[in-house]
């Protein structure tokens, strides 16, 4: 998967995610995806190359970067909790849409459990066993 169609997909992704809202706080080249307020993924272009920036477990981030080039630390975040992706060999749709959600569902459960759109526990989990 290339960087566009990476972010474009990655953008329909996040889209399809129950309270999910796109800003632009730092200005046209940022796209900020939201839920609640706070961030769970920004896209923008790094030195000509697109990038989809995502909250990730800090764990499973070091797998992540450990098992795929296209997958470094956050850019401009917290290098522990972010992971910044490129598109790639072995970049493909489940990868994508596997990690947007993730990070979604990461800051939807710090949120009070009043303002949470879904479980985060349990949303998703009948559709992803299904891929």
């Amino acid at each position: 998967m290339n960087g566009s169609t990476l972010q474009t997909f990655a953008a329909e992704c996040a889209e399809e995610l129950p309270g999910a809202q796109l800003e632009h706080p730092f200005g046209p080249d940022w796209e900020v995806f939201k839920v609640r307020g706070k961030v769970f993924m920004l896209m923008t272009e790094v030195p000509g190359r697109p990038v989809v920036i995502l909250k990730a477990d800090p764990g499973e981030a070091q797998a992540l970067r450990q098992h795929n080039s296209h997958i470094t630390p956050g850019y401009h975040m917290n290098k522990k909790h972010w992971i910044t992706l490129e598109g790639g060999t072995g970049v493909d749709k489940k990868l994508v849409r596997e990690l947007v959600t993730d990070s979604y569902l990461l800051v939807v459960s710090h949120l009070p459990k009043a303002e949470q759109p879904v479980d985060p526990h349990t949303y998703g989990t009948s559709t992803r066993a299904a891929r």
